[in-house]
């Protein structure tokens, strides 16, 4: 369980009993009903300026329309929905959702809590206005979906034992796997959020500096060795003061919600350049995330146990209750022209040995401070057998053992026009609250 038990009008939006007048949000394989509620950006070829929504079975939800309407309100924020002013007030009415979060955990409850009820199928208030509804609700494949915040800082972790023990195994002594830190502290480096971008966006090869063992010096080039990163990351909601560390305890009141993460790899330019100081180019080019943020409230009934940590973290990383989730994911490629995509890899983030909250909190213990918006990803999500491997380095076992696909031929590493699809869910009582997609294409590097 968490430490903070929820408040009954926000644990009653999780209720799998509660049903939606969207009738697509009904639907057992829907990504997104009703208990779900994740927030993004959009928007359409009728109004191409971007505004915040909420994802709703096979639709969106304006949220800038239903406040300048009056039936959405912010809780302790000035001006009054519909007035001249409101334009202003309306933070909905914005490329990147940074100015709704930074108005507080309460306030994002606030809103989960009337949005359940005004999107339940019992509540009359905007199923039964056409006028609001064909201006509110918005079919997905009419919408464009944008990057839902900007992000001022990225930073990427290490954490799942699998990985960093096949990594270690692969090119170093498989019994001493594991470096002596890695299981004293949540392993990170502080990536670059400039290169940040949304699903869809396609993928350029990188071109970097590329050595073999048998050459004196590198070459130059395109990567050879393109790899995915299956990963999660997390939003800040709320940041820290230069100096003032987030506790353990309480670094999950900081996290505004979830995404699917694509940590893009180019191995052999990162082999060469990573020692002394880890990746540069390698990771520069590209990390694709999905577009819907999914919050910690909707995901509060998948909590289970983390993996036991051995030894017992140091005191700072410590925090009771469960702090892992039931998130099921996987990883398909479809070649250029294929009909059909194969599955490469099925894990869950349950098997993550280091927590959000530890990763936070070892993140600003020296005093780093945060910002809303800022991005931190898992790092590659590895189960414990082949079929549940994060990427492609470890499921080919770095090229050795060919991949096949359906309809034929092989993969060791991503060949240009590859689209990578990453999917992530959490299996409810007749309903479950996925991620969507993030996808990415890869396209040929420049020459």
């Amino acid at each position: 369980m968490s430490s903070q038990p929820l408040p009954d009008d926000l644990r009653a939006t999780l209720d799998p009993r509660r049903k939606s007048w969207v009738e697509s949000a009904n639907d057992a394989a829907c990504d997104f009903p009703i208990q779900n509620l994740p927030f993004g950006v959009f928007s359409t070829a009728q109004n191409v300026t971007p505004r915040a929504g909420v994802a709703i079975g096979d639709s969106v939800i304006d949220l800038a329309a239903l406040y300048d309407a009056g039936v959405l309100r912010l809780p302790g924020t000035p001006g009054t929905p519909g007035s001249p002013a409101s334009a202003q007030a309306n933070v909905f009415a914005r490329g990147a959702l940074n100015d709704f979060i930074e108005l507080g955990r309460d306030v994002w409850r606030s809103v989960r809590v009337q949005l359940s009820s005004l999107l339940s199928r019992e509540t009359a208030a905007l199923r039964d206005d056409a006028a609001l509804r064909s201006r509110a609700l918005v079919k997905l494949a009419d919408a464009k979906l944008h990057l839902p915040v900007s992000i001022p800082g990225y930073t990427d972790f290490y954490s799942s034992k699998e990985h960093a023990t096949n990594v270690g195994s692969m090119f170093r002594d498989p019994k001493n796997a594991l470096l002596p830190n890695w299981s004293e502290m949540p392993i990170g480096y502080n990536g670059r959020a400039s290169s940040v971008v949304v699903s869809g966006t396609p993928v350029r090869r990188p071109n970097g500096q590329l050595k073999s063992p048998d050459q004196d010096r590198p070459v130059f080039g395109a990567c050879r060795k393109l790899d995915i990163e299956l990963e999660t990351g997390f939003v800040i909601g709320r940041g820290n003061a230069l100096g003032e560390p987030i506790a353990c305890e309480s670094a999950e009141a900081h996290i505004f919600g979830m995404v699917l993460l694509n940590d893009w790899s180019a191995r052999d330019i990162q082999q060469w350049e990573y020692v002394p100081l880890g990746p540069f180019n390698s990771k520069g080019f590209a990390t694709t995330i999905s577009p819907w943020i999914v919050t910690l409230d909707a995901l509060e009934p998948f909590r289970v146990a983390q993996p036991v940590q051995e030894p017992q973290p140091l005191e700072y990383l410590r925090h009771g209750g469960e702090h892992a989730f039931d998130i099921e994911l996987e990883v398909m490629l479809r070649p250029a022209g294929a009909g059909e995509a194969t599955t490469i890899s099925r894990t869950n983030f349950r098997h993550m040995y280091w927590s959000m909250a530890q990763q936070l909190a070892h993140h600003t213990v020296g005093g780093c401070n945060t910002r809303v918006g800022d991005l931190m990803g898992s790092g590659t999500i590895s189960g414990p057998t082949a079929d549940s491997f994060g990427s492609l380095l470890e499921i080919t076992w770095n090229a050795k053992n060919p991949l096949a696909l359906k309809g034929g031929g092989t993969r060791g590493f991503i060949e240009d026009g590859d689209v990578l699809t990453l999917a992530g869910w959490c299996q409810g009582a007749g309903y479950r609250v996925g991620f969507g997609t993030c996808v990415g294409e890869v396209i040929p590097a420049l020459s």
